[in-house]
């Protein structure tokens, strides 16, 4: 253990009471809405937290990458589904899986996408489980729910010899939304696009059991979840401000932040200089479109405390630029001595996250614990 003070910077570090409030209001949700929940755990990467998350009631998991989905399952959890649309030079890494025992799932949305799988299948004596990816908002991947395609897809999986596991979809525009209203109706076009595709299935002959959906702002702000079985979210683990600005979290909720130093000032310019960079806090700048523009990050005191108006409002490789929104602070020097610490609240938990080979899991008693994170792809 090591006390927040004694910590190097820049460190990412875990709020862990606020993570664990996250995962509990999550899984309270899906309970409540009556769908298992599946979280996706490329936001963290790292075992302590998805533990956390199926103590508390998750069941499987989400990944995006096999090389995740391999060190998950050597580290016990079996139950995997790889969120990204599999191609041929890939099918032997999960073929390699599923042949030690994990329940790997695979997704696909093409015609093309499906004969390839069945055909490795057929030459490797292997069986793969196959979920088809619906594109449920324009937002990305996947097949409209009313495409004939849809049929043809399914049934090259099962005449292929491959278990159609179901349907699922992400509404990634939900990001897009910023008020309650606008939120409840995507999260309705998610679920119904998904459901009716899977109908759609079934109305053909086939039997298609799973229908999966998932964003953090639509899992939190769905009313109901007819014909769904599993829901999917990631990010709400930790929360961000790109969540923040959609409406489904305050900045109370944010668990990730990274701790940096001052190192200097720019006086006539009003800033402060950190050793927080881009490299510290990704170049995410996801707020940029957004209502409220954060730069790269709100500044919040060492130990939590938030300062308004003042952000990472740019930076450079290593070198970070706080300042006060719209203005100059004269003050900026005796506010931000040399050598204060300071914790950035990130615009994207997951490409934040991404930066650092292990976080800081910090307690309420102020002491940390090294929590290591997956890497590789």
């Amino acid at each position: 253990m090591t006390a927040l003070n004694n910590l190097k910077t820049p460190a990412a570090i875990i709020d862990t009471v606020r993570m664990q409030r996250n995962i509990d209001r999550m899984q309270r949700r899906m309970d409540e809405l009556g769908v298992r929940f599946r979280p996706h755990v490329k936001t963290t990467k790292c075992l302590p937290v998805v533990r956390a998350q199926i103590a508390a009631g998750a069941q499987g998991i989400t990944v995006s990458t096999l090389k995740e989905a391999q060190q998950f399952f050597e580290a016990g959890l079996t139950d995997i589904l790889y969120a990204v649309g599999i191609v041929a030079t890939k099918l032997s890494a999960a073929h390699d899986l599923r042949k030690q025992g994990c329940e790997l799932k695979l997704i696909t949305d093409s015609l093309e996408g499906a004969r390839t799988i069945t055909t490795f299948a057929r030459q490797h004596a292997g069986i793969f489980e196959v979920w088809i990816e619906i594109d449920s908002d324009g937002h990305r991947s996947g097949v409209k729910p009313e495409d004939d395609v849809l049929i043809e897809i399914a049934r090259a999986l099962v005449d292929g010899g491959a278990i159609l596991g179901g349907v699922m979809t992400h509404a990634g525009s939900s990001y897009e939304c910023s008020d309650r209203t606008s939120l409840v109706a995507i999260s309705e076009q998610e679920r119904a696009g998904a459901v009716h595709a899977a109908e759609r299935i079934r109305a053909a002959g086939l039997v298609c059991p799973g229908v999966s959906i998932g964003s953090t702002p639509t899992a939190l702000e769905a009313k109901r979840l007819d014909g769904v079985t599993e829901v999917r979210a990631g990010v709400y683990v930790f929360q961000d401000l790109v969540m923040h600005n959609v409406g489904v979290c305050s900045t109370d909720d944010l668990a990730l932040s990274v701790l940096t130093t001052v190192i200097g000032h720019q006086v006539e310019k009003g800033w402060a200089i950190v050793d927080a960079g881009w490299m510290a806090m990704s170049r995410d700048r996801g707020t940029q479109k957004q209502r409220r523009d954060f730069g790269y990050g709100q500044v919040c005191m060492q130990e939590g405390e938030l300062l308004p108006g003042f952000i990472l409002g740019s930076a450079n490789q290593e070198h970070g630029i706080v300042s006060r929104s719209g203005e100059p602070d004269a003050d900026i020097a005796r506010r931000f001595p040399v050598g204060t610490r300071l914790r950035i609240l990130p615009n994207h938990a997951c490409a934040t996250g991404a930066q650092y080979p292990h976080y800081q899991a910090l307690r309420p008693d102020g002491r940390t614990e090294e929590w290591s994170r997956f890497y590789g792809w």
